[in-house]
C-alpha cells in the first residue's frame, strides 16, 4: 500500500474527504518526525511504538576492494508492533 492508497483507505474508514485524510496523515508524519528528532518516543497503545536507537560507528569492508572503511555512527528509527496489531497479522 502506498501513501495515496493509505489516504483513500483512511478517508473511507473515517468518512472524511481525501483532502482531510491527506492533511491528517501529513500532520501525523510531521509531528512524529519532529518528536523523534527531539528524542521522544511515540507510543500508540495497541498499534505500536516508534523510538530512536543509536547505532555506533564501526569498521566495515568495501566489497569490491576488501579495504577497511569507517562507517559513521547514526540514529535510526525503530518500530515495535503492539499486541493488537500483531494479533491482526497472525
Amino acid at each position: 500500500m502506498n501513501k495515496t492508497q493509505l489516504i483513500d483507505a483512511i478517508a473511507a474508514e473515517a468518512k472524511l474527504t481525501k483532502a482531510d485524510a491527506k492533511k491528517a496523515l501529513d500532520a501525523f508524519i510531521t509531528v512524529t518526525g519532529e518528536a523523534l528528532k527531539n528524542g521522544d518516543k511515540i507510543a500508540l497503545v495497541g498499534f505500536g511504538a516508534f523510538a530512536v536507537a543509536k547505532k555506533p560507528g564501526r569498521t566495515g569492508r568495501n566489497p569490491r576492494t576488501g579495504a577497511a572503511i569507517k562507517i559513521a555512527a547514526k540514529n535510526v528509527v525503530k518500530f515495535k508492533a503492539g499486541a493488537e496489531l500483531n494479533a491482526k497479522v497472525k
